[in-house]
């Protein structure tokens, strides 16, 4: 039996099967590969935390590509032979070499600002410094003395000094590199200090909201969230507070939940309470006591509404967004594709046989009428010649005659 007369039952048989195990095949895959680059900050060695958390457990931790400072941290002088450009709040420092990788920062730089303020709900970014370095070594060079980063971090934001560093080369050759992204997450980070005026939170939503607010890897974080609801390997938000995983893959897990938890808070319909607990911890409140306030409920409560919200959106129809899924949809874009031009070429055969033999009668009978056409001269036997019709005796009156020396004649 041919695809083609295969009743439907059978074949959405077939279709559900093959993509039960490409399901299984992409579990078993993610979890087989798990790094997952988790947007500019990349999976590494684990960053000590400095002396002064290790005394004080209850300070958040904070992001690796987002360091505290100390007061007598300043923005390091710009190399003489950099170009400069100043944008009134904010100012870029790059080599003339690499301007026009720097151009569209510059160019979208005012909307990321304006982007980053409605969704904070204050007034954020009123100066800040992008260094921007040719590669990851010269991008060390830029760290403030005693202020260095983990040397996997893509991107650098010392948001108490509004000093924002960038690399044009990626940390690991071939990896994804997305120099307008890496931009906008760094600016992230600084716009949320400055909306809580310095106040520590929780590294979970410092990071979440810096990959949520640049919509940075939005199609691998879904993917990423589908298969860890699949296989029940979502974390707790404690565990995120307490320590964000240096395994890759449940550190892609962790980068995926705290970017979507932060999408929880920040709905439409509960915009006025994030903006609430901004500015609740502006004034000096702590998280736990400001996420309470605002949402009129605790952490723990918002977090398995947050769950229950998972399980209903990231359900079945993620799958055909996942990479295997793309390659059995494009296999399967193919097979009907060559199906419909094998029968378009079928149809066309078929037309163009019926012009042929259209054509081909018009001039069959286009040959019979020529021969009825056509005068046939026969050659008979003068018994069997017909009697030849003579032409009609003019009559005499009809001849014309002349007069000559006294004589008629008549003219021939």
């Amino acid at each position: 039996m041919t695809v083609g007369t295969a009743p439907r039952s059978i074949l959405a048989r077939l279709l559900a099967v093959l993509t039960g195990l490409l399901l299984l095949l992409s579990v078993a895959r993610a979890r087989a590969e798990g790094a997952v680059r988790t947007g500019t900050t990349e999976v590494g060695d684990p960053v000590p935390a400095p002396a002064e958390m290790e005394s004080h457990p209850e300070v958040p931790i904070p992001p690796g590509d987002a360091p505290h400072t100390g007061d007598d941290v300043s923005v390091p002088p710009a190399p003489a032979s950099f170009n400069k450009y100043d944008g009134g709040w904010i100012h870029f420092v790059y080599p003339p070499s690499v301007r026009e990788r720097v151009q569209p920062l510059i160019a979208d730089a005012d909307l990321v600002r304006s982007e980053l303020q409605a969704r904070l709900g204050q007034t954020v970014l009123r100066r800040v410094n992008v260094y921007v370095a040719r590669t990851p070594g010269e991008m060390a060079t830029f760290a403030p003395e005693g202020a260095p980063f983990p040397k996997y971090a893509a991107g650098v934001a010392y948001s108490k000094i509004g000093l924002v560093l960038l690399t044009i080369s990626p940390v690991y050759p071939n990896s994804r590199h997305d120099l307008l992204e890496i931009f906008k997450h760094e600016l992230s980070h600084v716009a949320l200090d400055d909306a809580v005026d310095g106040v520590a939170v929780p590294r979970w939503f410092n990071e979440g909201f810096a990959v949520f607010a640049s919509g940075e890897s939005s199609f691998t974080r879904l993917q990423t969230l589908w298969i860890a609801t699949l296989g029940d390997d979502l974390l707790t938000l404690d565990q995120l507070e307490q320590s964000f995983p240096t395994d890759p893959t449940d550190a892609s897990i962790a980068y995926a939940e705290a970017a979507d938890v932060v999408r929880f808070l920040m709905r439409d319909q509960e915009r006025h309470r994030f903006n609430s607990l901004i500015e609740r911890i502006r004034r000096g409140q702590s998280f736990d006591g400001a996420l309470n306030d605002a949402y009129g409920s605790d952490q723990a409560s918002l977090e398995y509404e947050w769950r229950e919200e998972v399980a209903k959106r990231y359900t079945f129809w993620p799958v055909f967004f996942s990479g295997t899924m793309v390659w059995f949809g494009a296999l399967g874009l193919f097979v009907w594709g060559w199906r419909r031009r094998r029968r378009r070429n079928k149809e066309t055969l078929a037309r163009w046989a019926k012009e042929e033999a259209a054509e081909d009668e018009l001039k069959r009978r286009r040959e019979r009428g020529e021969e009825q056409a056509r005068v046939h001269i026969v050659l008979s036997r003068a018994s069997e010649r017909a009697p030849r019709l003579r032409a009609p005796i003019p009559s005499e009156a009809d001849v014309p005659k002349v007069e000559h020396d006294g004589q008629w004649h008549t003219l021939h």
